[in-house]
């Protein structure tokens, strides 16, 4: 199995020789061009969705891309699913709607967030896009610019944004993918939201954790990534109950 996140790491580091680092480099431009097809095309979840079943008057919506619409695997082993079950097992009366879909980018999001706020009227917005504008190469400024758009629409409307960053393969150059990791933080700072820094933190070094593709989290592994949202998380939930 191919992991294109270790890899990154290794074409990076100077323990590991000359010659074998830019063969690396050379195996991560080929791959990530047919990763790219995989998951701008993949098949294209249900695009919003209850997740479980719930009376509850508060709700999150979840507005993401493959990661979050738990491609490759079953709708009720994604994080998202599990993020409603910690929801219900802690105490927190929250409905959880994902609106995530494969292959989605922030001008996607952008066009979509309006009518989704005013659908579901959530408390608590959760963002996790800009993946696939990265692997498509879009302009750095364009991404920053729907992801800050995003985000102000969900302040208009008095929901609590959760900014999810990603990273890219170094195979795009080191300007560019530093500069794209930056946005993240660049939004959440000028939006004053808070952010969770990479969702696949604690899985993007181990090979094991991944799908055939490399890219997309393994069923057995989504708990983590739900581990890596929860802890931002928990102080918006906090906040909206006190409301």
């Amino acid at each position: 199995m191919l992991n294109v996140y270790k890899l990154c790491s290794l074409s990076l580091s100077h323990s590991v020789p000359t010659r074998l680092r830019t063969r690396l480099s050379t195996l991560i431009a080929s791959f990530t061009f047919v990763a790219i097809g995989t998951i701008v095309a993949a098949p294209v979840h249900a695009g919003t969705h209850v997740v479980g079943v719930s009376t509850a008057e508060k709700s999150i919506l979840v507005l993401g891309d493959s990661l979050s619409a738990g491609y490759g695997i079953q709708p009720t082993q994604g994080w998202v699913f599990l993020l409603s079950k910690a929801l219900a097992s802690q105490g927190y009366d929250y409905e959880v709607t994902n609106a995530s879909v494969s292959g989605e980018t922030t001008g996607g999001g952008s066009n979509r967030v309006a009518h989704l706020l005013a659908l579901h009227h959530p408390q608590i917005v959760i963002i996790e896009l800009g993946a696939n504008d990265g692997l498509r190469g879009l302009p750095l400024s364009e991404i920053e610019s729907n992801l800050l758009l995003i985000v102000a629409r969900c302040q208009e409307q008095k929901s609590q944004p959760l900014l999810i960053g990603m990273r890219l393969p170094q195979n795009y150059g080191p300007e560019y993918t530093t500069r794209f990791a930056e946005i993240f933080p660049k939004v959440a700072r000028a939006s004053h939201v808070p952010l969770v820094a990479f969702l696949l933190e604690k899985v993007a070094s181990d090979m094991s954790t991944f799908q055939a593709d490399g890219l997309h989290p393994i069923a057995s592994v989504q708990s983590k990534l739900l581990d890596t949202v929860w802890p931002s998380l928990v102080p918006l939930l906090r906040k909206a109950s006190n409301k």
